[in-house]
């Protein structure tokens, strides 16, 4: 999970160069990003056999790709018009709706030390956007939109990864996602993206089909209530990340809320290997 994040924050810096600094529109990234996930995917395929896209359960897959569609495109939209550290603190509200679900649907165990765990990386989070500052616009809501589409993503993930391969998931994802994502493009005027995008986009293609095969195996070998204050980390991740690459500072309150957010990880994990113990 924390390679997941760490390729996620190298993914969101692509996709925000690809789409503030060479001007490609969010419908084409989101096409070309998945469409070069797709193809360097292919040696999943070659590898485990065409019978790891063998289902039982297509509609979940397709619902999967549908929030996880609506996710990306309200995520890419988000990335043009917030600060980079900012979307991805809202972003942080996903966990809930995964701690929920896991709990209510998946019927895993959310116990205390969950929840409390979940509740501080929220509450870290909430201390770097600082919803109370003029900075906090009705723009917010779009990575709040695209975490909730997302949870619903991560739910479904975690429950297929009881019936079907790792790897046939991860290509099912991008295989059926490639064409949603070209019609919407399409219907958006079928814009090509500037020349000086495609390097960007080649790195948000590779990384995105990495991160996907990380975090469903993830899902595959851990609770989703488990994982959900390590996928926080990704907020200390992408901020580093912002600032390298676009200078993107984040303001005084960044630092104590990573650390809660950091501290609630490293919480949990202690607990976790106390129970196991």
């Amino acid at each position: 999970m924390v390679a997941t994040g760490l390729a996620f924050a190298g993914l969101n810096v692509a996709v925000q160069w690809a789409s503030v600094t060479a001007g490609a529109t969010a419908p084409a990234i989101a096409f070309w990003q998945y469409a070069i996930a797709l193809a360097l995917a292919a040696p999943l395929v070659w590898r485990g056999g065409v019978h790891i896209l063998h289902t039982r359960h297509i509609f979940l897959h397709l619902a999967r790709v549908l929030l996880a569609a609506a996710g990306v495109q309200l995520w890419i939209h988000s990335l043009s018009v917030v600060p980079i550290w900012q979307a991805i603190a809202l972003a942080m509200t996903s966990p809930f709706f995964v701690v929920a679900g896991a709990g209510l649907i998946l019927r895993e165990r959310v116990d205390f030390a969950r929840i409390a765990a979940t509740a501080a990386g929220f509450a870290g989070a909430m201390i770097i956007i600082a919803p109370w500052s003029e900075s906090f616009t009705h723009h917010a809501f779009l990575p709040v939109l695209a975490a909730a589409c997302w949870a619903g993503t991560s739910l479904i993930t975690k429950y297929l990864t009881r019936l079907e391969p790792t790897a046939g998931i991860t290509v099912y994802l991008l295989l059926l996602l490639t064409p949603i994502n070209a019609a919407i493009w399409l219907g958006s005027g079928f814009e090509i993206p500037p020349q000086a995008a495609w390097g960007a986009l080649l790195v948000a293609g590779a990384l995105t089909g990495l991160a996907q095969y990380l975090l469903t195996w993830a899902y595959a070998s851990a609770d989703a209530a488990y994982l959900q204050p390590f996928d926080d980390l990704k907020l200390p991740f992408n901020i580093v990340a912002g600032w390298l690459v676009f200078g993107a500072a984040p303001t005084s309150g960044f630092w104590p809320g990573a650390a809660l957010i950091v501290a609630a990880s490293l919480y949990l994990m202690r607990c976790e290997r106390t129970v196991a113990a």
